[in-house]
């Protein structure tokens, strides 16, 4: 087959410094559309990576040249544009988190399954180099049955972030339905399920604004999540950890600790019982500061599917998995009381 000719679907910051830039570092890949009701926004990028501009989602769609979509839309539009795509006859890797509720998740499997088509929800947490050894040092035995863990991802917010500052959509709780959980603490609950390889039975949540004063959505949380095997540990998600981001996670078992992404220097600790300690120097995570636009790797992967016609990485099944785990933590807040998933 020739080049995958690819459309992308909201120009916002995601778009500009992930998708579009991966998409254009990929020789396999076309970039033939993008879409933003920013006018401008729209044209901007289309001439800049000489593909045609769109300003309605729906007139992109209809061009039947394009073979796969990037949704990277405020949180309440990805299923209504991911379904539109998919019943178009387009693959779609759509951001995360997947939906804002289970129907919406649900609607979105079901519409890949009707069309037969891949549906890929861009956790790229997945292929971090540290959590791909860690998951595999795990399999292996290394640090035996695992006890514990503590799992974190938090920065300053989306204002120095987004491209529209403080008036982000992500501010808006008719538009993100849910903050930091679900900006940041999302692909956490995704992390920890991937790492572990077990799934999460219990949340406890306490979920609190008190930190950004123009929100009507969540900017601190702290989730207690029992998994399979009795894995008891804490995830947390804020917009209020300034001025440096923290985007660690330490897993506790009875052989040793394994430290991710919490040392400047090694990305990997693994600390044994008996005194040893092997530090690992692995690609770096991506990350919002300067210079932290290392690749993700979910492009590449996406298109490596769609070609060679294989099961994505993330699929909309385990997408909804880790989205039911915040789903859980904001019923647990309403409720106070512990969800049973």
């Amino acid at each position: 087959m020739g080049k995958l000719k690819v459309g992308v679907i909201g120009c916002g910051s995601i778009a500009q410094k992930r998708h579009l830039v991966e998409y254009g570092a990929n020789d396999q890949v076309e970039i033939m559309a993008v879409c933003d009701i920013n006018e401008q926004r729209a044209s901007e990028v289309a001439s800049e990576y000489n593909a045609k501009p769109y300003f309605n989602y729906k007139e992109l769609l209809a061009n039947q040249d394009l073979d796969a979509i990037s949704v990277c839309l405020p949180n309440y539009l990805h299923s209504e544009v991911t379904i539109a795509s998919l019943n178009s006859g387009k693959h779609v890797l759509c951001e995360k988190p997947m939906a804002t509720s289970k129907e919406e998740a649900e609607a979105m499997i079901t519409a890949a399954e009707e069309n037969g088509k891949k549906l890929m929800i861009a956790h790229n947490q997945r292929f971090v180099a540290s959590h791909t050894k860690a998951k595999m040092l795990i399999e292996a035995g290394e640090i035996g049955k695992v006890y514990s863990f503590r799992t974190t991802f938090g920065h300053g917010g989306p204002e120095g972030w987004s491209i529209d500052g403080k008036e982000s959509w992500f501010f808006k709780k008719e538009e993100a339905f849910i903050g930091a959980m679900g900006d940041l603490g999302v692909h956490k609950s995704d992390l920890i399920r991937y790492i572990l390889g077990k799934e999460v039975l219990e949340v406890g949540a306490m979920v609190e604004t008190n930190a950004k004063k123009d929100t009507t959505v969540d900017d601190n949380a702290v989730c207690i999540l029992k998994m399979e095997d009795g894995i008891i540990g804490t995830l947390t998600a804020s917009w209020a950890y300034s001025p440096k981001s923290d985007n660690s996670t330490v897993i506790y078992g009875e052989k040793g600790i394994i430290q991710l992404e919490d040392d400047p220097t090694y990305s990997l600790i693994l600390q044994y019982k008996n005194g040893e300690t092997v530090n690992y120097e692995l690609a770096k995570i991506q990350s919002n500061e300067v210079g932290g636009q290392t690749t993700t790797h979910v492009i590449d992967h996406f298109v490596d599917a769609i070609i060679n016609n294989t099961p994505t990485p993330v699929p909309g099944e385990e997408g909804y998995k880790s989205l039911k785990v915040i789903l859980a933590a904001l019923e647990s807040k309403k409720t106070q009381t512990i969800v049973q998933l």
